[in-house]
């Protein structure tokens, strides 16, 4: 059979908006997963999908393009106001960049717009910045009583998470082998899960899957994916990990040891809360449309509190996910774990500045780095993280940079460079890669030495990872 050929035209004449997200969405999603199905075929599911979205909402390929055609969320007694005035020039605070010099343009003025909130109390950028939606990712930005969902993000509780075996480095070369059959075996990403049915997990008994609506609708498709990991930037892989100092909190010896480094976050829970909220906190907080992305909710409102707790939970979950590839590698490995590290990115935390004020600090692609707090910051496939030690610097409200940081959009990396560039980047660095793509292409990254040095005064380096065996989404 023939690869599917549709249009935009043929989705207008189905009721697609013309032009439209939904409608460029729904094609790729078409060409990538119905690409041997019958043209006349699909236009009919994607007739019925326009007719009645909500009985699409928990499809395994249609549920985003669901979400987005159905406009508005069920929100009672909301009531419009006035839009909401933005700070003047002469009213708003600076705020701290780090690495100034490798931050884009377009990052800048998405923190610029987020300081004109008159909401916000205080912000921060770091070396790892680009453009993203609502606040630029490595945006840190301190909130009066109130959530900024897109400040956030999509990927809530997105997040790192280390094992360091009790096997020596040289474990990886000498079961190179078995290693890259575990890997393939025990990481599954996007919309490819486990099939066995080891998801159980104490996350699902938590009363918000009960207490708050939209969690109700969402559990199911939860269930199914846990301890799989989302697709783009994320990541299952081992490596070697180099401790450097000796005082560090794991009581190990300098050396280097094997280790697993993931990445990943609250998978399509997450992104599903994200969408819902930042929809009622659009309707309720009406901004001129240069900020309609940071639109927040009151912590004191039934939206507010219900985000709140659904953020924490996809939070967890997002932990619990990391957990369960853990624990299958151990397992798999039969080999004792004997130190981990895990942190957060991509969530909002309670937090009080040196003067005792107690705000909402949004961390959207930015490590928290309190005074003692551990945390991982990766490179790129080929180049190394690092493992760190917060200095609790109040400049950068405890914050770090979540990684090296994108120097090329998805599109223009895949637009400049080829399969060679990838390969041979992979050859010098004698790293081996299942899945991934050019946009995920060690070129697309900034080179993470120099947002390490651009952030000396916000961490201290304990020791390093450096990737092997890496797997990535298709």
């Amino acid at each position: 059979m023939g690869k599917l050929k549709i249009k935009g035209g043929d989705l207008t004449k189905l009721g697609f908006p013309k032009g439209s997200k939904v409608t460029s969405m729904t094609l790729g999603l078409m060409h990538r997963y119905y690409k041997h199905n019958n043209k006349a075929f699909v236009l009919n599911m994607l007739k019925q999908l326009v007719k009645n979205p909500k009985k699409f909402i928990s499809h395994e390929v249609l549920e985003p393009i669901a979400e987005l055609l159905i406009e508005k969320p069920e929100v009672e007694n909301i009531e419009v106001g006035e839009e909401i005035r933005l700070l003047r020039d002469d009213e708003i605070k600076s705020f701290k960049k780090y690495g100034s010099q490798y931050i884009g343009q377009g990052a800048i003025d998405q923190m610029n717009i987020a300081m004109r909130l008159p909401v916000t109390v205080k912000g921060a950028l770091m070396a790892d910045a680009h453009q993203g939606y609502g606040l630029p990712i490595g945006g840190v930005l301190a909130t009066q009583n109130c959530v900024i969902p897109y400040g956030v993000g999509v990927d809530i509780g997105c997040r790192m998470s280390l094992s360091i075996y009790e096997a020596k480095a040289s474990y990886l070369a000498n079961n190179d082998f078995q290693l890259k059959g575990l890997i393939k075996e025990n990481a599954r990403f996007g919309r490819h899960i486990f099939e066995d049915r080891n998801r159980n997990d104490a996350i699902f008994e938590r009363s918000e899957f009960k207490d708050i609506k939209i969690l109700k609708k969402l559990r199911n498709k939860a269930y199914q994916q846990i301890g799989s990991s989302g697709g783009g930037n994320h990541f299952v892989e081992f490596g070697i990990v180099k401790i450097t100092d000796i005082d560090n909190e794991f009581g190990l010896q300098i050396g280097e040891y094997m280790g697993l480094l993931t990445h990943s976050g609250s998978r399509a829970l997450g992104a599903n809360i994200a969408r819902h909220y930042t929809n009622i906190a659009q309707e309720l907080c009406y901004l001129p449309k240069q900020a309609q992305h940071l639109a927040w909710l009151n912590l004191d409102s039934e939206p507010g509190q219900e985000y709140w707790a659904a953020m924490n939970l996809a939070g967890d979950y997002a932990s619990a996910c990391h957990h369960h590839i853990h624990r299958r590698m151990m397992k798999s490995l039969g080999m004792e774990v004997v130190a981990t590290v895990e942190n957060h990115h991509n969530f909002a935390w309670k937090e009080h500045l040196e003067n005792g004020e107690e705000v909402i600090v949004h961390r959207k692609g930015a490590t928290p780095a309190g005074k003692g707090v551990l945390g991982i910051i990766p490179g790129s496939m080929t180049a190394p993280g690092f493992i760190v030690r917060g200095t609790g610097n109040p400049l950068s409200l405890n914050s770090a940079s979540h990684g090296a940081g994108r120097q090329m959009s998805r599109t223009k990396a895949k637009a400049n460079l080829n399969m060679k560039m990838l390969k041979q980047e992979l050859s010098k660095n004698k790293v081996t890669l299942f899945g991934g793509g050019l946009d995920e292409a060690p070129q697309a990254y900034k080179n993470i030495h120099d947002v390490m040095a651009a952030q000396q005064d916000l961490v201290e380096v304990i020791g390093r990872f450096l990737p092997k065996i890496v797997r990535m989404d298709k």
